[in-house]
């Protein structure tokens, strides 16, 4: 597949060319044919004889941009100045800060905020911990912490380098749910030294987002600190993309006329989004679901299943399918795939069951390109922003934190998520719904509030429950 031209390597040059002449309209006809795509093309400077001009553009690549600002030199009378890579401008100084709610103006305000005045407040909580909540950022912060060990598609990088997605992050939970994030990047892949360490600053905070931690160790690292904290622990990379896929799958069902109950769904990817889309699907009521690693579909008789959660081997694979990924796909109505790009052909889409329905999440290429899946599958998402359809973890992380927060969880239950999802899934309309959109953008406006809203409910129901039976739920993901 050709690669089309992406914001994320957007380009602005300044340029000067000649007054008068043709120089300034070729400008965009030789980005054009070179490939890229002009965005923009703004006079910043004008004399007599010269004009300066700063053209944005967009490119496939790095490599690819150098290109377009080589075509552009090219260009009679045209010369070069500054170059200017719109993403590291985004990402200067950092994406995020921290500002003071509270004025301080004067030595009232400062005995006020500070140095007598909040002792008081100190002592309050020293008696009372959970006034914590009230009088502190707890109430309304969440840690997103990384070891950097598995970011984005890049891989083991280490903490500094997943600092950026990381600030990202919070961004994304302040833009979307009001909610005040800090990146926390640690310099250990010691699964004892992270939980240590989290345990140690969880007083800071009221839930706790994990992010990009690679499995194993990752299961580990939630399970034990859901154990040790009084506060939600959530892993994003497991729970948020399996939300959005559920969502997702619902949607697409009603498209297609089929139910979670009776479909067979095909999985390829059994790491840590594998495992926590296969759980929520089990919970949701499917109960055909065949899953695949690197080494073909799991099984109880295989014998190199080292490192792979034994849920599958309890609740995956009912009618004893063995071989490969098309051994799984063929006859399927679902194929889920989170896991390696171009792994999946459109013959093997066309040995799927009619109306069949394709999920191909590896990002940034996926398991099968859209196009060709499209061939002989009815409904087709992706991970990707430029196709319909994005499966995106930011339709639910946020909404699902804002809901903790506001019902002062201490936990994250199946019920929770199921609860999400299916609130998600009803923000689009009957009227909305179509093979193209099966889930709303994520600037849709109020899908946080919805998604917080079911997950209050959720808390509450499970509050009562436990107020009338005198037990919590023993469940917990």
């Amino acid at each position: 597949m050709t690669s089309v031209p992406s914001v994320s390597y957007s380009i602005t040059v300044r340029l000067e060319v000649p007054a008068g002449g043709t120089a300034v309209s070729s400008l965009t006809a030789t980005v054009e044919s070179a490939g890229g795509l002009v965005t923009a093309l703004d006079v910043t400077g004008s004399g007599h004889e010269r004009i300066q001009v700063d053209v944005t553009c967009a490119a496939t690549s790095s490599a690819h941009a150098e290109e377009l600002v080589e075509a552009l030199r090219l260009v009679p009378g045209v010369v070069i100045g500054k170059v200017s890579d719109r993403t590291f401008l985004v990402h200067l100084g950092g994406k995020i800060e921290v500002k003071s709610k509270v004025p301080i103006r004067n030595r009232d305000d400062l005995s006020l905020v500070y140095t007598p005045g909040v002792a008081r407040v100190c002592q309050a909580i020293a008696k009372n911990p959970e006034d914590a909540r009230r009088l502190t950022i707890k109430r309304n912060t969440v840690a997103v912490v990384t070891d950097g060990s598995a970011v984005l598609g890049l891989g083991n990088i280490g903490a500094t380098a997943a600092l950026p997605v990381m600030e990202g992050k919070a961004a994304l939970f302040k833009r979307f749910a009001d909610i005040d994030a800090f990146p926390i990047c640690l310099d250990t892949q010691d699964t004892d030294e992270i939980i240590r360490t989290v345990q140690n600053i969880a007083p800071v905070f009221a839930g706790i987002n994990l992010e990009d931690i690679s499995a194993p160790r990752c299961f580990e690292i939630e399970a034990r600190l859901r154990q040790i904290l009084d506060i939600p622990v959530f892993h994003d990379d497991q729970h948020g993309t399996a939300i959005v896929v559920l969502a997702a799958l619902i949607n697409a069902l009603k498209v297609v006329g089929k139910s979670l109950g009776s479909i067979r769904v095909a999985m390829s990817g059994a790491g840590a989004a594998g495992h926590a889309i296969a759980q929520l699907l089990y919970a949701a009521g499917v109960r055909d679901l065949v899953a695949t690693d690197i080494h073909g579909v799991i099984h109880p008789s295989r014998a190199d299943l080292t490192g792979v959660p034994t849920w599958y081997l309890e609740h995956s694979n009912p009618r004893g399918v063995v071989g490969t990924l098309g051994d799984a796909v063929a006859g399927a109505d679902v194929f889920i795939g989170v896991s390696a790009p171009n792994i999946l052909t459109a013959a093997d889409v066309e040995t799927m069951a009619s109306d069949a329905i394709v999920f191909a999440l590896a990002n940034p290429e996926p398991e099968i390109q859209p196009q060709e899946a499209s061939r002989f599958a009815a409904v087709v998402a992706t991970g990707r922003s430029d196709y319909p359809n994005q499966i995106n973890n930011v339709l639910a992380f946020p909404g699902v934190f804002r809901g903790l927060l506001d019902a002062h969880s201490r936990s994250v239950t199946t019920e929770m998520l199921t609860a999400a999802a299916r609130a998600l899934a009803e923000t689009v309309s009957d009227e909305e719904l179509n093979a193209a959109y099966i889930v709303p953008s994520v600037f849709h406006p109020g899908i946080a509030d919805t998604v917080a809203t079911a997950v209050r409910g959720s808390v509450e129901n499970i509050r009562k429950t436990a107020a009338e039976t005198g037990e919590f739920p023993a469940v917990r993901v």
